[in-house]
């Protein structure tokens, strides 16, 4: 070791070198072989060429078999123009676009099937979102794919269900059922074709309330939601018909706009009827002779459908403005007040009647809707647009703006509303034809300005003659107390029937009576004078019978004889 560091340029732990020494030409073209193999990756997809990488691609991929695997998803812009008419068909099963929107037909239906009976526009759809597909249970599939093989078939035999021969009530394991009816004494149910002979005959009111009155608190119902009245409600209320008599539907969010359109729907597909309705809940009738094995049945949508494009609601310039009073219109509805909040599943039945009421004293009108979903108010412009009718203008800031247009008619003919400034809030924002004219207001001097509640109350206030017109408004102190005070003896007279007494004087003609300290005290006196003139003609009156004949005199010896 001694002689090795002795040495020299020589490092004890060097590498390879790393260019090997030069082969000398004379040794020949041996190569000295590197002691660890290189070894030989395939190159990156990073480091290739995107049009290469397209190009291959291309080639090495198999075109798809099954042909569910091509539908577009949930997030994928799909869209596809479509017109009136059949629009996907296989065989007898097709989808058709009509005033109802999209509708499925299918061999043997009743009816057209829909996702929602209730809740489709009136106007027809320009486009749809995913392809024309049906959303039911194809009809070569007996069963729905579990996965797993069919089981064996049972060894019992459960007979079907049949409400005219129920299970007894204190068999267990048996739930409640009710019978049909309810039926006279000695009549029993009969199977009926139509809906009329299944109804029967008309409930009596004492009838409808003891079918109602345990519904009242039950939970078990119906929820109706935004979606209105589903294709697949419909055999939901025979699972509730199945076991009662009386199915309750609880209505809440936008169905409630149009309540008499949902009772309408419940009714025509079902078959049943509307017994009781309060508010957004509905209590629906199986019928009389009702049998749930008879029951029409309906397949079930296996999916949710996309909704088709329908065509805007809201317009830059709508019917009847121009550019620059919709936009006017527009900015003056930022500081109008709402005349209502819409909270969240509400029950919104009288928004009809109050944007109505509103539009008789402004000509715009502004609903507030804070937390619902842009799709729930839209649908409710929607529905006021048909409804009151009205012209949309604008959804911003979750609120509906509304104009009643040019068209626009008060219900109120022989007393119009002419509003004011005040009330509005709103600028020179009438129309030309809505202010009243110079002659009009030089001939009218007298018109007030009142809510339509306000003038019912006056209507009714004179009806019942507890109210008066005065025609003559300059009237004096004296004057107008003494319209007071014939006021207030007309208004009791309605209030305070009297038995009326007529007298007549000597020459035959009735007496008015007049209120007069003298005129009264004259006819007093000479009541008492004939009086006295009478009773001094008869020294004695004769007894009505003898002394003590009256039941009272009987009844006073009896308490005498206790008392002894």
């Amino acid at each position: 070791m001694a002689i090795v560091a002795t040495l020299r340029d020589i490092n004890l732990f060097s590498s390879l070198p790393s260019t090997p020494p030069m082969a000398d030409s004379s040794s020949g073209t041996f190569r000295p072989a590197p002691p660890i193999p290189i070894p030989k990756y395939s190159p990156s997809n990073r480091n290739r060429n995107r049009k290469t990488n397209h190009q291959t691609d291309t080639q090495t991929k198999k075109p798809q078999s099954n042909p569910a695997l091509k539908l577009p998803h949930h997030r994928t812009r799909y869209y596809k123009p479509v017109k009136e008419g059949v629009i996907s068909s296989d065989g007898e099963r097709t989808i058709v676009i009509g005033e109802s929107g999209v509708s499925y037909q299918l061999p043997g239906a009743p009816f057209e099937f829909q996702f929602s009976y209730s809740e489709t526009p009136k106007a027809k759809p320009v486009g749809i979102r995913e392809p024309a597909f049906m959303p039911f249970a194809p009809p070569t599939m007996p069963r729905p794919w579990t996965g797993k093989a069919p089981l064996k078939k049972s060894k019992k035999k459960i007979p079907l269900f049949d409400s005219f021969n129920p299970p007894p009530a204190g068999k267990s394991g048996v739930k409640y059922v009710e019978m049909p009816g309810p039926l006279p004494f000695g009549r029993y149910p009969k199977e009926g074709m139509n809906r009329e002979e299944i109804l029967g005959e008309p409930l009596k009111k004492w009838e409808k309330g003891m079918l109602i009155k345990p519904h009242m608190h039950d939970n078990r119902q119906v929820n109706l939601g935004r979606d209105g009245f589903t294709h697949n409600m419909l055999e939901l209320i025979h699972s509730h018909w199945k076991r009662r008599r009386v199915c309750k539907v609880r209505c809440k969010g936008v169905p409630t706009v149009d309540m008499d359109n949902v009772c309408r729907v419940l009714e025509e597909k079902t078959g049943g009827e509307i017994i009781h309705r309060v508010g957004g809940v509905v209590y629906l009738f199986r019928g009389r002779n009702y049998n749930y094995r008879t029951r029409p049945q309906y397949p079930l949508m296996l999916w949710k459908p996309a909704a088709p494009v329908y065509p805007k609601l809201i317009q830059e310039v709508p019917e009847g403005l121009t550019e620059e009073e919709a936009l006017e219109f527009r900015v003056k509805g930022k500081s109008l007040r709402p005349i209502c909040k819409l909270s969240k599943n509400g029950v919104y039945v009288s928004l009809v009647k109050d944007v109505r009421d509103a539009f008789e004293l402004s000509p715009l009108v502004k609903v507030d809707c804070p937390g619902l979903e842009p799709s729930d108010y839209k649908k409710i412009g929607a529905k006021l647009k048909e409804l009151v009718p009205c012209v949309l203008l604008s959804f911003d800031d979750e609120q509906i703006l509304m104009w009643r247009g040019r068209d626009w008619k008060s219900r109120f003919v022989d007393n119009p509303l002419i509003p004011s400034l005040s009330e509005t809030n709103i600028v020179n924002e009438l129309d030309p034809s809505d202010k009243p004219s110079d002659e009009q207001t030089v001939s009218d001097p007298n018109t007030i300005i009142s809510s339509p509640k306000m003038i019912s109350l006056w209507k009714r206030a004179l009806e019942s003659s507890k109210a008066v017109i005065l025609e003559e408004l300059d009237l004096g102190p004296d004057d107008l107390l003494k319209k007071v005070e014939e006021l207030e003896g007309t208004s009791l007279a309605p209030e305070h029937t009297y038995t009326a007494m007529v007298l007549s004087n000597s020459d035959g003609a009735a007496e008015d009576y007049v209120d007069d300290k003298d005129r009264s005290e004259e006819y007093y006196s000479d009541i008492d004078d004939d009086f006295d003139d009478e009773c001094s003609d008869d020294e004695s009156l004769d007894p009505v019978g003898p002394v003590g004949s009256l039941p009272v005199d009987k009844i006073v010896r009896k308490l005498r004889e206790r008392l002894k």
